[in-house]
C-alpha cells in the first residue's frame, strides 16, 4: 500500500492490554442482523477510528458499548473485566462517554447544566450550587475556545456550539474511555482544530478514544488505528500509518481497489443542463440579524450551491425561501409566481422542498415507520373526506424505498432504527414524493458514508437532470465544486461573490471563503 502522511497521528502503544475489547459480539433487530460476531478492541493512548457504510453496523457497536442495547451474543470487556452495561448510565459511571453527531443534550436547559446534567454540583442544604456549576461549565467550554454564556439555553445557540458542549460533558466525567461519533460534522474549522487538540490532549492522558468520520481526511491527521466494518462485519484493523485512502474505501465497499480509482471518489456527473427562465427567483430577502439583501436565481436543471463559513447565512437563506424564518422584505417567487412569505404550506403547494440540515430534530420522527416518515408530506393528496388511500402510499413508499435504495427490514421497521444514511435518504423520499419544482439541500450528505454519499449525489444529478431547480449547501468544498453549476458564497448574511466557469475551483472557493473571514475581523475591529 502507499504511505499516506499520518498528519500528527503516532503509533499506538501495541503492548498494552486493551481498556476496551469485545468479542463476538452480535445483534439482531428482528430478520435484520446489525452486527455478525465482531471483535474490537481499544487500547489505553490511542485514536481508533471506526469506518464503513451506513448500515455497516458502526451506531449499533456504539449503543452496544454504552448500554443503549444490549448484545445477542458475544462479551463486553472494560478494563479486563466483562461487563453488561443496562442502560447507558451504567456505561458513564464505569468510565465511557459519548459524542454523539445528533446532539444528545437538553436544548431548554442552560449550557451550564447541560454540562453536570445529573452530576450538579450541590451545597450543603442539598440544592444545586448555581455559581459553582456556573463556573466550572465556563472553564470548561472556555478551555475549547467557545466564548458563549453558559446561563444561555442551549438550544438557543448553533449546532457547532452545542457540539462543543456535549464534548465539554464528556470531559467533565474524566473518563477512561470517548466515544466521538462524527463529531466534527457541525463544526467549523477553528472548532475542529480545537476539537483535535483536545482528543490528542486526552490520548497524553492515556484515555482510549473511538473516533467515527466519514471526512476521511480526519483519520489519517488524528487516528493511530482503524477497524471497518462491512454488512455487520469485521473486515479489517490496522495502523493508519501505510494505509492509503483508495484502498481504505475499496476496504469499506468491498469492491476491488481499480474499480474505485475508475470510478473515482464522487457521484457528481458533468455539468447539468440548464434550460428557461429561472424556476426560482429570490431578490432582497432580509431577515432580522440573520440575512441582508440576499438574492439568488435557479434555472430548471440547475444546482447552485451555498458557500460560506459556519453563521455565514447559509441554512438561514434556504429556510426563508421556505418560509420557516420571519422575513421582513424581499420576495420569492416559483415558476413566476409570488410566494407567500413566512408560509412553509404555501411554500409547499408552490413546489418548495426542504431538507433540514439537523435530521433529528427537524426531519424524522423516530417512533413512526419508514412507510409513515415517507408519506407525512403527501397525507392530504391521498385522502379524500378524512379516509387515506392505504394503498396507493403503499405503492408510493415501496417505489422510493427501491429508488432510494433505503436499507430497511420492511416499510414497517421503525426509523429510529435505521443508520443515519437510511434515514437522510428516507426524509429525500419524503419530499420528493411531493413532487417539488425546487430542492433545497441543507447538508444533504452530512454524516453519509462514501457509498451512500455516491448514491445521494448520483440522485441529486438525476433529479437535475429531470428538470429539477436544487440549492445546495455542503460544508465539503469538493462536493460544492464538483456538484454545483454556479456557487454563491455568502458572508455576515449577504452574498459576497458568485463562482462559475473556470473560476468554480477549491482554489477560487477556499480564497472567497477566506477574504469573507479577514473581512469580517476587519469590521469587527
Amino acid at each position: 500500500m502507499t504511505a499516506t502522511p499520518a498528519g500528527t497521528a503516532r503509533p499506538s502503544p501495541a503492548g498494552t492490554a486493551p481498556v476496551l475489547e469485545t468479542e463476538g459480539l452480535s445483534k439482531s433487530f428482528g430478520p435484520v442482523r446489525a452486527l455478525r460476531a465482531v471483535d474490537f478492541a481499544l487500547r489505553p493512548g490511542e485514536i481508533h477510528a471506526l469506518v464503513g457504510e451506513n448500515g455497516a453496523g458502526k451506531s449499533t457497536l456504539i449503543k452496544l458499548l454504552t448500554g443503549v442495547h444490549r448484545p445477542d451474543a458475544g462479551t463486553i470487556r472494560f478494563a479486563g473485566d466483562e461487563v453488561a452495561f443496562y442502560r447507558p448510565a451504567d456505561a458513564q459511571r464505569a468510565g465511557i462517554s459519548t459524542v454523539y453527531q445528533e446532539i444528545n443534550l437538553v436544548p431548554l436547559l442552560s449550557v451550564a447544566r447541560n454540562v453536570f446534567l445529573g452530576r450538579e454540583p450541590r451545597t450543603r442544604l442539598g440544592l444545586i450550587d448555581t455559581a459553582a456549576m456556573n463556573r466550572a461549565a465556563a472553564e470548561l467550554v472556555g478551555s475549547l475556545g467557545v466564548d458563549v454564556d453558559v446561563t444561555a439555553d442551549l438550544g438557543r445557540l448553533g449546532l457547532g456550539v452545542q457540539q462543543m458542549v456535549a464534548l465539554a460533558r464528556a470531559m467533565s466525567v474524566e473518563s477512561r474511555v470517548v466515544i466521538m461519533d462524527e463529531p466534527t460534522s457541525s463544526l467549523e474549522s477553528r472548532e475542529v482544530t480545537t476539537l483535535f487538540g483536545v482528543a490528542r490532549t486526552l490520548r497524553e492522558r492515556g484515555v482510549g478514544l473511538v473516533f467515527v468520520s466519514h471526512r476521511l481526511d480526519e483519520l489519517w491527521e488524528l487516528c493511530d488505528r482503524v477497524t471497518v466494518l462491512r454488512d455487520g462485519s469485521h473486515v479489517h484493523t490496522g495502523p493508519m500509518a501505510g494505509l492509503d485512502r483508495v484502498s481504505l474505501v475499496a476496504t469499506m465497499l468491498g469492491r476491488e481497489v481499480t474499480e474505485v480509482v475508475r470510478e473515482g471518489a464522487t457521484g457528481f456527473g458533468d455539468t447539468h443542463r440548464q434550460s428557461g427562465e429561472p424556476v426560482l427567483a429570490v431578490s432582497g430577502v432580509d431577515v432580522r440579524h440573520r440575512l441582508r439583501d440576499v438574492g439568488l436565481s435557479v434555472r430548471p436543471g440547475e444546482v447552485v450551491g451555498l458557500g460560506g463559513l459556519l453563521g455565514s447565512g447559509r441554512s438561514e437563506t434556504v429556510k426563508a425561501v421556505y418560509g420557516a424564518l420571519p422575513v421582513r422584505a424581499g420576495s420569492v417567487r416559483v415558476g413566476g409566481r409570488v410566494v407567500r412569505a413566512n408560509s412553509v404550506r404555501h411554500a409547499l403547494r408552490a413546489g418548495i422542498a426542504l431538507l433540514s440540515e439537523d435530521r433529528k430534530a427537524e426531519g424524522i420522527v423516530p417512533d413512526l415507520s419508514v412507510r409513515d416518515n415517507i408519506a407525512l408530506a403527501v397525507l392530504p393528496k391521498f385522502s379524500r373526506g378524512g379516509l387515506v388511500s392505504e394503498r396507493r402510499i403503499d405503492a408510493l413508499v415501496d417505489t422510493f424505498i427501491d429508488r432510494l435504495r433505503i436499507k430497511a427490514a420492511s416499510p414497517a421497521q421503525k426509523v429510529r432504527e435505521l443508520s443515519g444514511g437510511n434515514q437522510q435518504k428516507v426524509l429525500m423520499a419524503r419530499w420528493l414524493c411531493t413532487e417539488p419544482k425546487v430542492f433545497l439541500l441543507d447538508e444533504p450528505t452530512r454524516g453519509i458514508d462514501v457509498g451512500a454519499k455516491a448514491e445521494v449525489q448520483a440522485l441529486i444529478d438525476d433529479l437535475a437532470g429531470h428538470g429539477l431547480a436544487v440549492v445546495l449547501i455542503s460544508s465539503e468544498l469538493d462536493e460544492l465544486v464538483e456538484g454545483a453549476d454556479r456557487i454563491l458564497v455568502l458572508h455576515d448574511g449577504s452574498v459576497a461573490r458568485e463562482l462559475t466557469g473556470e473560476h468554480k475551483t477549491t482554489r477560487e472557493l477556499l480564497a472567497a471563503l477566506a477574504g469573507g473571514a479577514e473581512r469580517t475581523e476587519q469590521v469587527d475591529e
